[in-house]
């Protein structure tokens, strides 16, 4: 018997349970410190590894839980809740480039790169450049090959978890006659002479998220780096960006829910003209439209995740899920704060913060427009 998109196995109910106990009692406690210093607090960084969390999908052989794809999703929303910066760490080294190295690795890759992000290494995914941001193949990175290695120049910009990475996914094409074609994907060892990570971003929000430039110059790589086949780099993006926006859109539904329930608490203890605000109907109706909403961008991330687990076509689902998941995280975020009032607008106020992390939903892996332009393709095809 089929079963509510909402209702959760016992599995995956008591996993969503352990993560947010964990980002209840360890995340949101340093969720305000990380933000002012733009930084993710190291302490954590290594917790999540002792729980898992950042080798939800990673096969038990090598070291990981051995999960679906819908717990890592739980995950990611479950952390956004305490602190969307965190869960875009664990959602790119899950959903990004753990997934590319289990889908396109050979055996070797896998056993020597999946151990590795199980036990203590974190991932990057670099393929975004100055002049390649929507349209994400016009890269100028070059991969030249040399005997049995390639030498890669190029300039990576906007690289969320460059910080702290100890492994990046390097887009470089081989023949950029070939146009996309001509793409292919690497995995560079941050130890390797010619990888440089450089500029970090002071951004709005996420800011315990690192975002840097990545510099490879003359950066000798060998063939065995190669990650899936010569040329099939699209491919690769293509696929893991598809399941990474659904990611997206559970950080999102995090966001929003955390804004809103923190709006829900303060309406219950504000007092105004001898009552709490939550007895007004003006917020009453306020609140009961932004849980509406919530609920409504669950429902889509949930089914997008469902689908790709099961196997089925889910591309136009999973940029919708992505695209209603930034606006509904934006325009409840902004109501929170309203509802908070004047101390709304102050930095001692958590949905400030979460205002601000939410406004990257309709940037970062596929602008609101290239989703529509997604959807709409896939509605037109």
């Amino acid at each position: 018997m089929s079963t509510p998109l909402t209702r959760l196995s016992e599995e995956e109910s008591l996993f969503q349970l352990s993560v947010r106990r964990f980002a209840r009692e360890q995340i949101a406690p340093r969720a305000r410190e990380m933000d002012a210093k733009a930084a993710m607090d190291p302490a954590l960084l290594r917790q999540l590894f002792e729980l898992g969390l950042t080798a939800i999908e990673i096969p038990e052989e090598f070291g990981g839980q051995g999960g679906t794809f819908f717990q890592s999703i739980l995950a990611v929303e479950e952390i956004a809740v305490a602190d969307p910066g965190v869960a875009v760490l664990v959602d790119v080294q899950n959903t990004l480039v753990v997934s590319a190295i289990r889908d396109y690795g050979n055996s070797q890759q896998q056993r020597q790169f999946l151990s590795a992000l199980a036990k203590d290494t974190i991932g990057a995914y670099a393929l975004s450049e100055a002049n390649s941001g929507s349209d994400a193949f016009a890269l100028a990175t070059r991969a030249v090959p040399e005997g049995a290695d390639y030498l890669i120049t190029g300039r990576k910009l906007w690289i969320s978890n460059a910080a702290e990475a100890g492994l990046f996914l390097i887009f470089a094409t081989i023949n950029p006659e070939a146009g996309h074609r001509g793409i292919t994907c690497f995995v560079v060892e941050r130890e390797t002479p010619g990888l440089a990570v450089g500029r970090k971003e002071d951004k709005l929000g996420i800011r315990c998220s690192s975002t840097c430039e990545v510099v490879l110059d003359n950066c000798r790589v060998p063939a065995a780096n190669i990650l899936g086949e010569p040329g099939k780099g699209y491919k690769v993006a293509i696929e893991t960006l598809n399941g990474g926006r659904i990611a997206i859109g559970a950080q999102l539904v995090g966001l929003a829910d955390g804004a809103l329930h923190h709006a829900i608490g303060y309406a219950r203890q504000r007092r105004q003209f001898g009552k709490t605000i939550a007895e007004f109907q003006g917020i009453q109706f306020q609140l009961a439209e932004m849980a509406m909403h919530v609920e409504s961008a669950r429902l889509m991330v949930y089914n997008a995740a469902r689908l790709r687990d099961a196997g089925l076509p889910y591309v136009k689902e999973a940029a919708m899920a992505k695209l209603h998941s930034s606006l509904i995280a934006e325009d409840v975020a902004s109501q929170a704060v309203e509802i908070f009032g004047g101390i709304g607008f102050t930095k001692e106020c958590p949905v400030e913060k979460l205002y601000r992390d939410a406004k990257i939903g309709r940037i970062y892996e596929g602008t609101s427009n290239m989703q529509r332009l997604t959807i709409a393709k896939e509605l037109l095809s």
